[in-house]
Protein backbone atom coordinates (compact mmCIF):
# COMPACT_ATOMS: atom_id res chain seq x y z
CA UNK A 1 0.00 0.00 0.00
CA UNK A 2 2.76 2.69 0.93
CA UNK A 3 4.78 2.06 -2.41
CA UNK A 4 1.07 3.34 -4.40
CA UNK A 5 1.02 6.59 -2.23
CA UNK A 6 4.76 7.54 -3.85
CA UNK A 7 3.57 8.01 -7.28
CA UNK A 8 4.11 10.00 -10.79
CA UNK A 9 1.49 12.32 -11.79
CA UNK A 10 0.32 13.68 -15.31
CA UNK A 11 -0.81 17.64 -15.35
CA UNK A 12 -2.31 17.39 -18.76
CA UNK A 13 1.10 16.68 -21.00
CA UNK A 14 3.58 17.20 -18.05
CA UNK A 15 4.69 13.89 -16.69
CA UNK A 16 6.09 14.61 -12.78
CA UNK A 17 7.84 11.66 -11.55
CA UNK A 18 6.66 12.18 -8.05
CA UNK A 19 3.47 13.70 -6.22
CA UNK A 20 5.75 16.22 -3.65
CA UNK A 21 5.52 19.33 -4.50
CA UNK A 22 6.90 22.84 -3.15
CA UNK A 23 3.61 25.28 -2.34
CA UNK A 24 3.88 28.88 -3.89
CA UNK A 25 5.27 30.51 -0.67
CA UNK A 26 5.90 34.39 -0.38
CA UNK A 27 9.18 35.31 0.39
CA UNK A 28 10.64 32.11 0.68
CA UNK A 29 10.01 30.00 -2.31
CA UNK A 30 12.88 31.63 -4.56
CA UNK A 31 15.60 30.35 -6.83
CA UNK A 32 17.50 29.08 -4.35
CA UNK A 33 15.01 27.95 -1.44
CA UNK A 34 13.52 25.47 -4.54
CA UNK A 35 16.76 24.55 -5.71
CA UNK A 36 17.59 23.15 -2.29
CA UNK A 37 14.12 21.47 -2.16
CA UNK A 38 14.70 19.73 -5.40
CA UNK A 39 17.92 18.39 -4.07
CA UNK A 40 16.05 17.02 -1.50
CA UNK A 41 13.72 15.07 -3.18
CA UNK A 42 10.88 17.95 -4.19
CA UNK A 43 9.04 16.63 -7.74
CA UNK A 44 7.84 19.84 -8.60
CA UNK A 45 8.19 23.56 -7.31
CA UNK A 46 6.23 26.61 -7.71
CA UNK A 47 7.32 30.05 -7.83
CA UNK A 48 6.73 32.64 -5.65
CA UNK A 49 3.31 34.15 -6.46
CA UNK A 50 4.08 36.90 -9.20
CA UNK A 51 1.50 39.88 -9.66
CA UNK A 52 0.54 40.00 -13.56
CA UNK A 53 0.06 43.82 -13.38
CA UNK A 54 4.05 43.61 -12.35
CA UNK A 55 4.79 41.51 -14.53
CA UNK A 56 3.34 43.25 -17.78
CA UNK A 57 4.55 46.31 -16.58
CA UNK A 58 8.21 45.18 -16.53
CA UNK A 59 8.95 45.43 -12.55
CA UNK A 60 12.31 44.55 -11.71
CA UNK A 61 10.99 43.10 -8.54
CA UNK A 62 9.16 40.73 -10.76
CA UNK A 63 12.17 39.57 -12.55
CA UNK A 64 13.66 38.04 -10.18
CA UNK A 65 11.35 35.86 -8.44
CA UNK A 66 11.23 34.37 -12.17
CA UNK A 67 14.22 33.27 -11.79
CA UNK A 68 15.16 29.78 -12.99
CA UNK A 69 17.41 27.03 -10.99
CA UNK A 70 19.68 24.94 -12.92
CA UNK A 71 18.12 21.58 -11.59
CA UNK A 72 14.39 22.58 -12.11
CA UNK A 73 13.50 19.89 -14.44
CA UNK A 74 10.20 21.24 -14.75
CA UNK A 75 9.62 25.33 -14.23
CA UNK A 76 5.78 26.03 -12.81
CA UNK A 77 5.62 29.92 -12.19
CA UNK A 78 2.50 31.42 -10.21
CA UNK A 79 0.29 34.36 -10.92
CA UNK A 80 -2.48 36.33 -9.49
CA UNK A 81 -4.49 39.19 -10.14
CA UNK A 82 -7.89 40.12 -10.61
CA UNK A 83 -8.48 41.36 -14.33
CA UNK A 84 -8.65 39.59 -17.24
CA UNK A 85 -6.79 41.78 -19.15
CA UNK A 86 -3.43 41.94 -17.12
CA UNK A 87 -3.74 37.80 -16.31
CA UNK A 88 -3.85 37.55 -19.97
CA UNK A 89 -1.04 39.84 -20.71
CA UNK A 90 1.23 38.05 -18.13
CA UNK A 91 0.76 34.25 -19.28
CA UNK A 92 2.15 35.59 -22.65
CA UNK A 93 4.80 37.05 -21.59
CA UNK A 94 5.96 34.05 -19.55
CA UNK A 95 4.97 31.70 -22.14
CA UNK A 96 6.97 33.94 -25.08
CA UNK A 97 10.05 34.78 -22.16
CA UNK A 98 10.45 31.70 -19.70
CA UNK A 99 8.78 28.65 -21.48
CA UNK A 100 7.10 27.58 -18.04
CA UNK A 101 6.48 23.52 -18.01
CA UNK A 102 2.85 24.79 -16.35
CA UNK A 103 1.19 27.86 -14.91
CA UNK A 104 -0.35 28.33 -11.57
CA UNK A 105 -3.52 30.60 -10.28
CA UNK A 106 -3.60 31.94 -7.24
CA UNK A 107 -6.99 31.96 -5.95
CA UNK A 108 -6.38 31.39 -2.54
CA UNK A 109 -4.33 33.88 -1.01
CA UNK A 110 -5.74 35.43 1.92
CA UNK A 111 -4.03 38.90 2.25
CA UNK A 112 -5.93 41.73 2.51
CA UNK A 113 -3.88 43.74 -0.01
CA UNK A 114 -4.36 40.95 -2.29
CA UNK A 115 -8.08 40.37 -1.68
CA UNK A 116 -8.39 44.48 -1.87
CA UNK A 117 -6.97 43.99 -6.08
CA UNK A 118 -9.86 41.53 -6.25
CA UNK A 119 -7.21 38.71 -6.38
CA UNK A 120 -6.08 35.60 -4.67
CA UNK A 121 -9.04 34.24 -2.29
CA UNK A 122 -11.32 37.07 -3.41
CA UNK A 123 -12.30 34.80 -7.19
CA UNK A 124 -13.64 32.38 -4.96
CA UNK A 125 -16.56 35.18 -4.27
CA UNK A 126 -17.33 34.90 -7.82
CA UNK A 127 -17.16 31.77 -9.72
CA UNK A 128 -17.71 33.16 -12.68
CA UNK A 129 -15.09 35.81 -12.48
CA UNK A 130 -12.41 32.73 -11.67
CA UNK A 131 -13.68 31.25 -14.52
CA UNK A 132 -13.09 34.45 -16.89
CA UNK A 133 -9.62 34.56 -15.56
CA UNK A 134 -9.08 30.59 -15.63
CA UNK A 135 -10.37 30.53 -19.37
CA UNK A 136 -8.09 33.76 -20.26
CA UNK A 137 -4.89 31.96 -19.13
CA UNK A 138 -5.58 28.57 -20.38
CA UNK A 139 -6.14 30.27 -23.92
CA UNK A 140 -3.39 32.43 -23.66
CA UNK A 141 -0.93 29.58 -22.51
CA UNK A 142 -1.94 27.42 -25.32
CA UNK A 143 -0.12 23.41 -24.65
CA UNK A 144 1.58 24.33 -21.29
CA UNK A 145 -0.93 23.01 -18.75
CA UNK A 146 -2.88 25.71 -15.95
CA UNK A 147 -3.21 24.87 -12.76
CA UNK A 148 -4.92 26.42 -10.06
CA UNK A 149 -5.30 26.80 -6.38
CA UNK A 150 -8.32 27.73 -4.15
CA UNK A 151 -9.87 27.55 -0.73
CA UNK A 152 -12.69 25.75 0.22
CA UNK A 153 -14.14 28.99 0.20
CA UNK A 154 -14.52 32.69 1.99
CA UNK A 155 -15.72 31.84 5.55
CA UNK A 156 -17.42 28.93 7.17
CA UNK A 157 -20.77 30.29 6.18
CA UNK A 158 -19.88 30.33 2.14
CA UNK A 159 -17.79 26.86 1.56
CA UNK A 160 -18.44 26.68 -2.25
CA UNK A 161 -15.24 24.94 -3.63
CA UNK A 162 -17.32 22.84 -5.54
CA UNK A 163 -18.41 25.76 -7.58
CA UNK A 164 -15.12 27.35 -7.86
CA UNK A 165 -13.63 23.94 -8.43
CA UNK A 166 -16.25 23.39 -11.13
CA UNK A 167 -15.73 26.49 -12.77
CA UNK A 168 -11.52 26.42 -12.60
CA UNK A 169 -12.66 22.74 -14.24
CA UNK A 170 -15.00 24.02 -17.66
CA UNK A 171 -12.59 27.06 -18.03
CA UNK A 172 -9.54 24.16 -18.95
CA UNK A 173 -7.38 24.04 -16.06
CA UNK A 174 -5.85 20.51 -15.67
CA UNK A 175 -5.20 20.46 -11.73
CA UNK A 176 -6.35 22.07 -8.76
CA UNK A 177 -4.95 22.51 -5.39
CA UNK A 178 -7.06 23.50 -2.11
CA UNK A 179 -5.58 24.45 0.90
CA UNK A 180 -8.26 23.27 3.08
CA UNK A 181 -8.99 26.33 5.00
CA UNK A 182 -10.99 29.58 4.24
CA UNK A 183 -10.11 32.86 3.74
CA UNK A 184 -11.40 33.88 7.19
CA UNK A 185 -9.04 31.66 9.26
CA UNK A 186 -5.93 32.96 7.14
CA UNK A 187 -3.23 30.49 8.03
CA UNK A 188 -5.22 30.19 11.69
CA UNK A 189 -7.51 26.61 12.77
CA UNK A 190 -6.47 24.00 11.38
CA UNK A 191 -7.05 22.46 7.40
CA UNK A 192 -10.49 20.49 6.99
CA UNK A 193 -8.68 17.35 5.21
CA UNK A 194 -12.53 15.93 4.98
CA UNK A 195 -12.98 18.94 2.32
CA UNK A 196 -10.08 17.86 0.51
CA UNK A 197 -11.56 14.62 0.12
CA UNK A 198 -14.65 15.46 -0.99
CA UNK A 199 -13.01 17.32 -3.58
CA UNK A 200 -11.54 14.76 -5.00
CA UNK A 201 -14.31 12.15 -4.97
CA UNK A 202 -16.42 15.24 -6.39
CA UNK A 203 -13.92 15.87 -9.35
CA UNK A 204 -10.67 13.85 -9.09
CA UNK A 205 -11.81 11.52 -11.86
CA UNK A 206 -11.45 14.36 -14.29
CA UNK A 207 -7.95 16.09 -13.13
CA UNK A 208 -5.77 15.96 -10.69
CA UNK A 209 -6.07 17.30 -6.84
CA UNK A 210 -3.19 18.16 -4.89
CA UNK A 211 -3.29 19.03 -1.37
CA UNK A 212 -2.17 21.67 1.06
CA UNK A 213 -3.03 22.67 4.78
CA UNK A 214 -0.67 21.66 8.13
CA UNK A 215 1.65 18.98 6.36
CA UNK A 216 4.20 19.76 9.14
CA UNK A 217 5.77 15.90 9.15
CA UNK A 218 6.12 12.92 6.91
CA UNK A 219 3.54 10.65 8.92
CA UNK A 220 0.91 14.18 8.57
CA UNK A 221 2.15 13.94 4.48
CA UNK A 222 1.31 10.07 4.63
CA UNK A 223 -1.92 10.65 6.50
CA UNK A 224 -2.92 12.96 3.97
CA UNK A 225 -2.45 10.97 1.18
CA UNK A 226 -4.14 8.01 2.97
CA UNK A 227 -7.25 9.70 4.10
CA UNK A 228 -7.83 11.93 1.05
CA UNK A 229 -6.85 10.23 -1.69
CA UNK A 230 -5.70 13.27 -3.48
CA UNK A 231 -3.25 13.08 -5.97
CA UNK A 232 -0.16 15.30 -4.81
CA UNK A 233 0.56 17.09 -1.75
CA UNK A 234 2.48 20.28 -1.38
CA UNK A 235 4.35 21.20 1.70
CA UNK A 236 4.71 24.78 2.47
CA UNK A 237 5.34 25.86 6.19
CA UNK A 238 6.23 22.45 6.97
CA UNK A 239 8.70 22.73 4.62
CA UNK A 240 10.71 26.32 6.06
CA UNK A 241 13.92 25.17 7.48
CA UNK A 242 13.33 21.61 6.63
CA UNK A 243 13.79 20.75 2.81
CA UNK A 244 14.60 17.34 3.87
CA UNK A 245 11.04 16.88 4.43
CA UNK A 246 10.71 15.67 0.87
CA UNK A 247 13.41 13.10 1.31
CA UNK A 248 12.04 11.92 4.39
CA UNK A 249 8.25 11.78 3.09
CA UNK A 250 9.36 10.09 -0.09
CA UNK A 251 11.48 7.19 2.21
CA UNK A 252 8.30 7.05 4.68
CA UNK A 253 5.99 6.06 1.91
CA UNK A 254 8.32 3.51 -0.37
CA UNK A 255 9.52 1.92 2.97
CA UNK A 256 7.78 2.83 5.99
CA UNK A 257 10.82 4.45 7.75
CA UNK A 258 13.55 7.35 7.29
CA UNK A 259 16.40 8.72 8.66
CA UNK A 260 16.63 11.67 11.00
CA UNK A 261 18.48 14.62 9.56
CA UNK A 262 22.16 14.92 11.36
CA UNK A 263 23.20 18.72 12.30
CA UNK A 264 26.00 18.49 9.92
CA UNK A 265 23.51 17.96 7.18
CA UNK A 266 21.30 20.95 7.83
CA UNK A 267 24.14 23.46 8.07
CA UNK A 268 25.36 22.04 4.64
CA UNK A 269 22.13 22.98 2.95
CA UNK A 270 21.46 26.18 4.77
CA UNK A 271 25.06 27.63 3.75
CA UNK A 272 24.15 26.42 -0.28
CA UNK A 273 21.06 27.70 -0.20
CA UNK A 274 23.05 31.43 1.47
CA UNK A 275 25.39 30.60 -1.68
CA UNK A 276 22.47 30.60 -4.44
CA UNK A 277 20.77 33.54 -2.61
CA UNK A 278 23.89 35.15 -2.65
CA UNK A 279 24.03 34.95 -6.39
CA UNK A 280 20.77 36.11 -7.17
CA UNK A 281 20.65 39.00 -4.76
CA UNK A 282 24.26 40.06 -3.43
CA UNK A 283 25.95 39.10 0.14
CA UNK A 284 24.24 41.93 1.84
CA UNK A 285 20.51 41.11 1.04
CA UNK A 286 20.82 37.45 0.97
CA UNK A 287 22.78 37.37 4.32
CA UNK A 288 20.01 39.43 5.74
CA UNK A 289 17.48 37.61 4.26
CA UNK A 290 18.63 34.30 5.57
CA UNK A 291 18.49 35.54 8.90
CA UNK A 292 14.71 34.16 9.09
CA UNK A 293 15.80 30.75 7.55
CA UNK A 294 18.57 29.94 9.01
CA UNK A 295 16.30 30.31 12.34
CA UNK A 296 14.00 27.93 10.93
CA UNK A 297 17.06 25.20 9.98
CA UNK A 298 18.25 25.87 13.51
CA UNK A 299 14.86 24.85 15.12
CA UNK A 300 14.91 21.30 17.31
CA UNK A 301 18.70 21.70 17.70
CA UNK A 302 20.10 21.37 21.20
CA UNK A 303 21.51 25.23 21.50
CA UNK A 304 19.27 26.32 19.00
CA UNK A 305 18.73 28.90 20.57
CA UNK A 306 22.05 30.56 21.20
CA UNK A 307 22.40 29.87 17.73
CA UNK A 308 19.45 32.12 16.96
CA UNK A 309 20.65 34.77 18.97
CA UNK A 310 23.73 34.76 16.62
CA UNK A 311 22.22 34.14 13.58
CA UNK A 312 20.02 37.86 13.98
CA UNK A 313 23.64 39.64 14.19
CA UNK A 314 25.44 38.17 10.76
CA UNK A 315 25.72 40.63 8.05
CA UNK A 316 28.33 38.73 5.85
CA UNK A 317 28.78 35.10 4.66
CA UNK A 318 31.67 35.05 7.02
CA UNK A 319 29.60 35.34 9.96
CA UNK A 320 27.43 32.54 9.22
CA UNK A 321 30.28 30.01 8.80
CA UNK A 322 31.98 30.94 11.97
CA UNK A 323 28.69 30.63 13.67
CA UNK A 324 28.24 26.95 12.44
CA UNK A 325 32.13 26.37 13.34
CA UNK A 326 31.65 27.34 16.97
CA UNK A 327 27.97 25.74 17.31
CA UNK A 328 29.39 22.12 15.48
Amino acid sequence: MNALLYKPVSIGSVHIPGNLFLAPVAGYSDRAFRSICIAEGANLCYTEMVSAEALWRGSDKTEILLLRGENEQFFAPQIFGGEVDSMKKATRILVEKYTPSLIDINAGCPVPKIIKSNAGSALTRDPRHLYAITKAVVDEAGSIPVTIKIRSGWDAKNLNWKETSQAAYEAGAQAICLHARTRAQGYEGFADWQVLGELVAFIGNKLPVFGSGDVFSPEAAKEMLEKTACHALMFARGAMGNPFIFRQTRDLLLSNSYEAIKIEDKVMRAMQELDLLIVDKGEELACREMRKRFSAYSKGLEGGGQMRLAIVAATKKADYEEIFKNFL
